[in-house]
């Protein structure tokens, strides 16, 4: 992983944006609309800086920003549902990475889910959860429903019914 003043200024800003996402995820769901807005507000101002990252320097790769820092440019673009134009672009680049190596299809796999969600067409791996029936996660509609498992295992991710034992149990 490279380091200069701007690598590393880029390597900070991402990942202060995703540790003010954490802390302000919360509100996301809230029932304080206040709180909602300004949830949305921030991933908006997050959004629009990733729009001018990939725009200046295209995906920001584990190779080049540090694994931490790359992860955060990921959750942005999943957390940028109002703004399809990002999370497409985001999407298209990090298909890319992953084709060349630069980075893994796990998050290429939440990323293209949660696109195609906002898209309203139905997702591939059930990443993306519409809601809790009966304490149970409830994926968004699946394209292959039969396939899901084994699409998850391509992309690293565990089986789906593994993923639903983690909110049922105990």
């Amino acid at each position: 992983m490279p380091s200069s003043p701007a690598v590393d200024d880029l390597r900070a800003e991402l990942i202060g944006m995703a540790e003010e996402d954490a802390r302000t995820a919360p509100c996301a769901n809230s029932e304080d609309p206040a709180e909602r807005l300004a949830w949305h507000r921030l991933t908006a101002e997050h959004g629009d800086r990733l729009r001018r990252i990939m725009d200046e320097s295209g995906w920001p790769t584990a190779d080049r920003v540090g694994e931490a820092a790359a992860r955060a440019a990921w959750l942005v673009a999943q957390h940028a549902d109002r703004q399809l134009d990002v999370q497409r672009r985001a999407l298209q680049l990090l298909e890319q990475a992953v084709a060349e190596g630069a980075a893994g299809p796990r998050e290429l796999a939440f990323l293209r889910d949660r696109v195609r969600v906002n898209e309203g067409r139905e997702q591939l791996c059930a990443t993306q959860i519409a809601g809790v029936r009966d304490g149970v996660p409830v994926p968004w509609p699946c394209a292959e429903p039969d396939r899901v498992d084994a699409l998850r295992a391509a992309a690293g991710i565990a089986p789906y019914e593994e993923y639903v034992a983690q909110f049922t149990a105990g």
